[in-house]
């Protein structure tokens, strides 16, 4: 099996696609990689959804991504007394304080001391995804009095966002500590930190899994936006996670943030998804909006390595005509003329290292020649993943004797992997090469292709190597 386009999809997992028979239908629909989210999944029903995962890996001889997306701090106000709830009038005072008896119309509870400290005068408060809004007149440690810009109904225990304020905490919370080790020890592949303000953030996630997956990092807020490179520098990979971003900054500056970040990813090196609300209507519509439509292909536009369906497959009435919707967008504006311009336009120089010069030189061939496949051979995965930062025509195959590196590669634009043993000599790297190209649909009797490794074989991060080889009948045979 393989996708006929470059840029990859991920689908979370819920009441909608919960069974192995709808994982089974979804991948066939064309989805890479999964989604777990930690927000809405005990720690102990973890083994038994990455299991049903990795049986489709048996059912289908592909690898399977699997992302385990933690839920980060929710931080909330208090309860309210009465039936739970307040209207707050426009221009009013309210309170929010260390009191934690219910509150009332002109205070609330709130159970974060870490806020009450961090906040200053002029810093606003959104509160229940961006109905409600405040900015703070007078801050102490026990109390902030606010006025009310924005007013309506508040109810108990509503989500407080603070666009303008750095809380001096982890994006870690206990929960995510022990999500993120479990995740990690079972074996899933990437895992995504929520609600990132500082590269600090990254650090303490990756000190949890100790190279056991690798670490993507949520942008959604905009103290994560001021110190983006930082964050990108510290990450494996970075999310553009758009609802909760569209909540704490003006909507508007959103798509220009979108493409500053999908651009530093790219010219960093480092892959990037683009996620919330992709297809938004089709969790109770058949097909999606023409706005939808052009958000996705926006996104494929520039470039960027996967997009993300959320509610759409997780509880949606619709999960599979999402997925083929995303799938047949992506394939569509691919094949447009101006699609090779606009990536070419975008691309970043190469590093001064042996391994991107190769790569370039790897890409450059390829085009030249119009081949139609880089076999890649590859052990941590670095290789394919310099070679698709360059964006080629060709397809990646990544070839890797380690099944982890497989997966990790389901989320990086233009890979497709295969697990097989390590190369033993040239000859043999450039024969199995080959074979695979031509098992997997990629090259036929005649065709040539591009063979990047390094020498000596086995050694990470060793990449040194392009060879142009042919495509003959033994190849063929053997396939």
């Amino acid at each position: 099996m393989r996708r006929e386009r470059r840029i990859k999809i991920i689908a979370t997992l819920g009441p909608a696609s919960s069974t192995p028979e709808m994982c089974a239908a979804l991948f066939n629909a064309g989805v890479d990689v999964f989604r777990i989210n930690m927000s809405h999944t005990q720690r102990e029903d973890l083994p038994a959804k990455v299991a049903m995962l990795r049986g489709l890996e048996k059912e289908f001889r592909r690898p399977v991504g699997i992302l385990a997306d933690l839920q980060g701090p929710k931080l909330r106000v208090g309860p309210f007394g009465g039936d739970g709830a307040v209207m707050l009038e426009k221009d009013a005072r309210f309170i929010l304080d260390a009191d934690p008896a219910p509150g009332t119309v002109k205070r609330v509870h709130l159970p974060h001391p870490e806020i009450l400290t961090a906040l200053e005068p002029g810093h606003h408060l959104i509160l229940d995804d961006g109905k409600i809004r405040l900015v703070v007149e007078k801050a102490s440690p026990k109390q902030a009095v606010t006025r009310v810009i924005v007013g309506g109904k508040l109810s108990s225990r509503k989500g407080v966002s603070l666009p303008d304020t750095t809380i001096p905490v982890s994006a870690m919370t206990d929960k995510d500590r022990s999500d993120a080790e479990a995740a990690a020890e079972i074996g899933v592949d990437w895992i995504a930190a929520s609600f990132v303000q500082r590269p600090e953030d990254m650090a303490d996630l990756r000190k949890v899994v100790r190279g056991r997956a690798l670490a993507l990092a949520k942008i959604e807020k905009p103290q994560a936006v001021a110190r983006l490179e930082e964050i990108i520098e510290a990450s494996d990979a970075i999310m553009v996670a758009r609802g909760d971003l569209g909540v704490e900054m003006p909507i508007e500056k959103v798509p220009g943030t979108q493409k500053r970040m999908t651009r530093m990813a790219r010219r960093m090196g480092k892959p990037v998804v683009v996620a919330t609300q992709m297809l938004e209507s089709m969790i109770t519509a058949p097909v999606p909006t023409r706005a939808e439509v052009s958000d996705v292909a926006t996104a494929v536009f520039e470039g960027a390595d996967a997009v993300m369906l959320s509610a759409e497959s997780a509880a949606g009435q619709y999960p599979i005509e999402a997925v083929t919707m995303m799938n047949r967008i992506a394939e569509e504006v691919e094949s447009e003329s101006i699609y090779r311009s606009i990536l070419e336009s975008q691309k970043a120089e190469p590093e001064a290292t042996g391994a991107d010069a190769i790569a370039k030189a790897a890409h450059e061939i390829a085009d030249a020649l119009h081949l139609r496949a880089i076999a890649a051979w590859t052990s941590s995965g670095s290789t394919a993943l310099r070679i698709a930062r360059e964006r080629p025509n060709s397809t990646v195959i990544a070839l890797t004797p380690n099944a982890a590196t497989a997966r990790r590669l389901t989320l990086v634009w233009g890979v497709h992997s295969v697990v097989t043993k390590d190369a033993s000599d040239i000859d043999d790297m450039a024969f199995r090469a080959c074979k695979f190209s031509v098992r997997e649909g990629f090259a036929k009797e005649g065709d040539r292709l591009i063979v990047v490794a390094g020498v000596p074989f086995g050694t990470p991060g060793a990449t040194n190597m392009v060879r142009i080889a042919f495509v003959a009948k033994e190849h063929v045979e053997q396939a």
